[in-house]
């Protein structure tokens, strides 16, 4: 687990006035604002941040330092994280999805079937997409009670039970 967890990315200008297209990766979007100062990948640059209005698929915002569409322009692609100790605890049934990426995925008689390569959200529950032990390809394991009994973060592994037919 790391010390950082990706809170957003910039999707580019909006406007004219240096604003960006800002897309919350928080289950609240406007509670990214809450964790700032937002830092880029490598902590070398940090930004104090303000919403100004919602707008389709993300939020208008303003981050310090950046005044032109061209300055917003750049930053298109670029990844805010906060120090994880900045995070809210959560109840034991949630999770943050940075803790998942990398688990161990084991069936319930202890086989491994690959480790979690990203968790997906497409509307419904959360899918894990798994690489396979041995190569590169993936299958989706529905993130739910049923199919996921167990997380365990300490031994970084995730006992699944999936459907049958599913790989």
């Amino acid at each position: 687990m790391s010390d950082m967890v990706c809170v957003g990315a910039i999707a580019g200008s909006f406007g004219v006035q240096g604003e960006v297209r800002l897309k919350s990766f928080c289950a609240e979007p406007e509670a990214i604002a809450d964790y700032a100062p937002l830092s880029t990948e490598d902590g070398a640059t940090s930004y104090t941040l303000k919403i100004t209005r919602p707008i389709k698929n993300g939020l208008a915002a303003r981050l310090s330092g950046v005044a032109t569409k061209e300055q917003a322009d750049a930053l298109r692609g670029v990844r805010l994280f906060v120090p994880r100790d900045r995070l809210p605890s959560l109840p034991d049934d949630e999770f943050y999805h940075a803790d998942l990426i990398g688990l161990a995925v084991l069936d319930t008689g202890g086989t491994e079937l690959g480790r979690v390569k990203a968790v997906m959200n497409h509307g419904a529950d959360d899918l894990l997409e798994v690489t396979q032990p041995g190569g590169s390809k993936t299958f989706l394991l529905p993130f739910t009670l049923a199919c996921v009994p167990t997380v365990d973060l300490a031994g970084g592994r995730i006992i699944a039970d999936p459907p049958e037919g599913l790989i």
